[in-house]
């Protein structure tokens, strides 16, 4: 299969997971992304996707992604903090609560697939085409773009960070309330 999105996405892989159910070795495999099986490797001046990272990721972020590109860490969520934690390569950034679709965490916040990281994040930066490109290869990935679309619109709306934790405590709180 021939890439069929414009960005640059790396995926470092940490082999911890089923690779017949392993979402970034899938976007490997279509050539969405380049594979990365030692952290040393993560470009530099890149942007990784980290849940731990003190900063939400935002439209801020789309110049870095088109320039060195965007980082998800997969990693098994057992294992996952060691690993979140140990990623100090390239500008760290937490996505926003949304919900996960994929046949393992399904309706579960915050715990998405790679590929559903790597969507997100393209979506809110602002490239909505390639996000739906990536989420094309899987039998329930238009279910995330569906289960989320608010959500990304309305972060994709935010400028920065600031505006993107706001927009998600305002969602946070409406579903403690709803």
């Amino acid at each position: 299969m021939r890439k069929q999105v414009d960005s640059k996405i790396f995926v470092y892989h940490a082999s911890q997971c089923d690779p017949k159910k392993c979402t970034g070795l899938r976007l490997g495999k279509w050539n969405f992304a380049t594979i990365i099986k030692d952290m040393r490797r993560i470009p530099r001046a890149s942007v990784v996707l980290n849940p731990v990272s003190r900063k939400a990721f935002s439209q801020q972020d789309r110049e870095e992604i088109e320039r060195q590109g965007i980082v998800a860490l997969d990693c098994s969520w057992k294992q996952a903090e060691d690993i979140f934690r140990a990623s100090t390569y390239g500008t760290q950034r937490a996505l926003p609560y949304l919900l996960a679709a994929n046949p393992i965490n399904t309706y579960k916040p915050i715990k998405l697939s790679t590929a559903e990281a790597i969507a997100a994040a393209l979506w809110i930066a602002g490239f909505e085409r390639d996000a739906r490109e990536i989420m094309s290869i899987f039998k329930w990935g238009s279910a995330f773009i569906t289960l989320n679309q608010e959500l990304l619109e309305a972060y994709a709306a935010c400028k920065n960070s600031t505006e993107v934790v706001k927009v998600q405590s305002e969602i946070m709180e409406n579903q403690s309330h709803g």
